[in-house]
């Protein structure tokens, strides 16, 4: 190769690094493709049917962090669009809707979800698509997902030391009772595993099909079994019925406690605010929590939603949620799924709760466990706290993971390759 033509090459070569560099510079200008766009995110929560009653306002704590946000300037340079969908309280509607959001809306993360059954039955569409779910609920553990963030509480941080605290306090003598769905019977082996472990005893376990109100038969077995405390993990509106049937048959606060797992603020406005007085309930967040974020954090939700309106835990995991993945979306500098998924292990945020964290081994969030009594107002007193945030442990020690896994097995394949039982009612709205 002659000089002259060597200078050509050399020329040429650095024009096209020189070009290289200008569209590797634009491309970090611009971002990823269809950037220059809001950034669609899916809140998808049953908007009807039996779990509608708690599902909306936790949709609408979603809706308020994303405007917030929006109001702050948005993430990247960008507004974020919500697209709000209705699951209709059925795990196939909700399974059905993530692969549209995913593949038709092109959503970047689904906040959504509010049960086990649901949740479970989606988890398969996040993992195929490789995608990111926020779920915002208290479950009965036994998974972990690198495309789901468990913003909710793990056992180890509500149902344990809930029944270790009654145990201590209220009895020794316990009666089981939740709906026929993967997160109650999960709960329920869990409990049996630590009544044992404690010397105590189980004087009956029964279950209700999910979305029905006949809980009488229900209630005549709990007054024949004449426990010490009741632990009920009942999801939904079926706690309406649930708990007037009991007053019916007598059974108060002051005879045999309740302790609930799926009854919060939001759900004792729809209960006699009298009758449910001196109840028990074990959640992460309270609402009457006195600390100034806590404050503030009702002052702007009343705002939003009337002087009346209530918060409760799975309102603030939903509405916190949003601000840990906004804090990803930021460390990353991107809105890409797999950028943002590698960015959120402990990521942090000042929630109204207190601090809360994710768990860099399993994707769920270190919180603080507590206990609350009801009082005249609607609101729980905290009688009870672990005093700082806990390490989540989605496995409890009881048994091992592969027995754990073949609990689950096992049910599933009982109920015909489904997350709760196939002979619940037909979808009911509230």
């Amino acid at each position: 190769m002659t000089v002259k033509s060597r200078s050509a090459h050399q020329h040429f070569g650095r024009i096209l690094i020189a070009s290289c560099l200008l569209l590797l510079a634009a491309c970090i200008k611009k971002g990823e493709p269809g950037s220059d766009g809001p950034i669609k995110v899916g809140v998808l929560h049953a908007l009807t049917g039996t779990m509608a009653l708690s599902a909306k306002p936790v949709a609408d704590a979603t809706l308020m962090a994303i405007d917030e946000i929006n109001q702050q300037g948005g993430l990247l340079g960008r507004t974020i669009q919500p697209i709000l969908v209705d699951g209709r309280s059925d795990p196939a509607t909700f399974a059905r809707e993530s692969e549209r959001l995913i593949t038709e809306e092109r959503v970047k993360v689904i906040f959504g979800f509010l049960n086990s059954a649901s949740r479970k039955t989606g988890k398969p569409v996040f993992e195929r698509h490789n995608h990111l779910l926020f779920y915002p609920l208290t479950y009965e553990g036994l998974e972990q997902s690198p495309n789901i963030i468990y913003t909710g509480a793990a056992p180890n941080q509500q149902v344990i030391p809930a029944v270790k605290w009654c145990f201590d306090n209220l009895g020794k003598r316990f009666f089981l009772v939740g709906s026929d769905l993967v997160h109650s019977r999960a709960v329920h082996a869990m409990i049996q595993d630590q009544v044992a472990a404690l010397k105590g005893e189980i004087v009956g376990e029964e279950y209700i099909l999910w979305g029905s109100k006949d809980t009488k038969s229900v209630v005549d077995k709990i007054v024949a079994a004449k426990p010490a405390v009741i632990l009920n993990s009942i999801t939904g509106d079926s706690n309406i019925a649930f708990f007037r049937e009991l007053r019916r048959a007598g059974v108060t606060p002051e005879k045999i406690p309740t302790m609930s797992f799926m009854i919060a603020e939001r759900e004792l406005r729809n209960l006699s605010a009298k009758e449910m007085v001196g109840d028990y309930a074990a959640w992460n967040y309270f609402q009457s929590q006195p600390n100034p974020e806590n404050r503030d954090f009702i002052k702007r939700y009343r705002a939003r939603f009337g002087p009346d309106a209530v918060t409760d835990d799975p309102i603030e995991s939903a509405y916190f949620g949003v601000y840990l993945w906004a804090a990803a979306v930021k460390a990353a500098n991107s809105v890409s799924v797999d950028l943002v998924r590698g960015a959120l292990p402990n990521q942090s945020f000042s929630a109204p709760e207190g601090l809360v964290y994710i768990d860099a081994e399993n994707n769920h969030v270190w919180r603080t466990a507590r206990i609350g009594k009801i009082d005249s107002d609607g609101d729980f007193d905290v009688v009870w706290d672990s005093q700082r945030p806990l390490r989540p442990v989605p496995y409890p020690i009881y048994r091992t993971k592969a027995d754990w896994e073949k609990f689950l097995s096992d049910l599933f394949i009982g109920w015909k390759h489904q997350w709760a039982n196939p002979n619940r009612p037909s979808l009911e709205s509230p």
